[in-house]
């Protein structure tokens, strides 16, 4: 049960949106944040006061490309609901429909102090779906869910030509994905012109992958766009010229090679996973230096696992060995929190210890980008979620 008022003490701070804050104090009212500030910060007389001497407080982590609850770990097959690869164009499916709360990934995820993501459909198809920014504690998806949808995915490079490729069908090249893709979006503009002309009595018939491709092409949702390669995050920009939408580059494990065109579009890049083997000729030049040297160039970058791909909990790990190959600390700890947010559109809720926003956030038993440092506790809409017991 929530607390109607709380307030942790003598912590280390980390607002995110302003300075760290020594011997700081956060105060908690009705599962909201209510004020952050130092040591002389007034203490309301009703609060519970929480003497958290030592440790950090920091807002909930937050992955914006993850697959927790579609890819169940330990499930197999049974459990495995990330692709619909029947289809080159399933605009029309939502990860929403497919997330098992019960998943043990959410458990790991609130342990590692995750308490958001953004789950996406996979990259089997050149359109894969819709996606959903969800929080990680919850008995159904629908009470989790911060945003839905928060984007669509799609996928360029060796994904899409590959499963399809093996089934003899388009598309099976670089070529053909982006023909299907440009082919889908002249259906939606079509489709949003007939609309338009449509008299009142005689609607046209609805078309769920259209009118979710519509909502790409008015702007209201975000394009998700899977690419590694830099002549693939090419075209994806290109693509996003000729439509003119919202363009996210999710992975972008080559995007320092364009790093100033992505920058200067503003364009941003969810990069990652970055603890893994160079499995594919499109990730050859993955490395854990490519962060440090986005952010240097102006791109707004966030820090992605791709659960499973890295377990949810290594999302700390990685940002700390970003850091450690040349990325700016603060901008690693905002890539794990208000950029991935904002990225989402959902950062009027969550990503920073911010007045007014849902008091979402851990205790730290240090520095989180201190590999020795754990969560100890975590709180959701002010609630505590988790508790570190030795």
């Amino acid at each position: 049960m929530t607390e109607s008022t709380m307030a942790f003490t003598h912590a280390t701070v980390l607002p995110i949106d302003a300075e760290r804050i020594d011997d700081g104090v956060v105060i908690v009212r009705d599962g909201r944040i209510d004020t952050v500030g130092g040591p002389d910060t007034p203490i309301p007389a009703d609060a519970t006061v929480h003497d958290v001497s030592g440790k950090w407080i920091v807002p909930g982590l937050v992955d914006a490309h993850v697959h927790l609850g579609t890819n169940e770990e330990g499930e197999g097959w049974a459990g495995q609901d990330t692709n619909e690869m029947t289809d080159p164009v399933t605009a029309n499916v939502r990860a929403l429909d497919a997330i098992n709360p019960a998943d043990i990934g959410f458990a790991d995820a609130v342990a590692s102090g995750v308490l958001a993501v953004n789950v996406n459909p996979g990259s089997g198809n050149p359109i894969g779906g819709q996606t959903v920014a969800i929080k990680c504690v919850g008995r159904t998806v629908d009470e989790m869910t911060l945003r839905e949808p928060s984007g669509i995915k799609s996928a360029l490079g060796e994904n899409p030509k590959r499963v399809y490729g093996e089934q003899k069908k388009t598309p099976s090249t670089r070529l053909g994905t982006a023909a299907v893709i440009r082919g889908a979006f002249v259906e939606a503009q079509n489709y949003l012109a007939k609309i338009e002309a449509a008299d009142e009595d005689k609607p046209v018939d609805r078309d769920l992958k259209l009118e979710a491709l519509a909502r790409v092409l008015k702007r209201e949702i975000p394009w998700r766009q899977h690419c590694h390669r830099a002549d693939d995050i090419a075209t994806a920009m290109r693509i996003a010229d000729e439509f003119g939408y919202e363009l996210v580059l999710d992975h972008g494990t080559e995007a320092h090679l364009l790093a100033d065109i992505v920058a200067e579009r503003d364009i941003p890049v969810i990069i990652g996973p970055l603890m893994v083997s160079r499995s594919k000729v499109e990730v050859r030049n993955r490395s854990i230096a490519n962060p440090g040297k986005l952010e240097a160039a102006g791109v707004t970058i966030a820090i992605t696992t791709d659960h499973p791909v890295v377990p949810i909990g290594n999302l700390i790990h990685q940002a700390a060995l970003s850091v450690k190959e040349g990325l700016d600390r603060d901008a690693a700890m905002r890539a794990l929190t208000i950029n991935p947010a904002r990225i989402m559109g959902v950062d009027d809720r969550i990503g920073s210890l911010t007045a007014g926003k849902d008091a979402d956030f851990c205790i730290w038993s240090g520095d989180p980008l201190d590999l020795y440092s754990r969560v100890e506790a975590a709180y959701v809409d002010g609630a505590e979620v988790y508790r570190h017991e030795e």
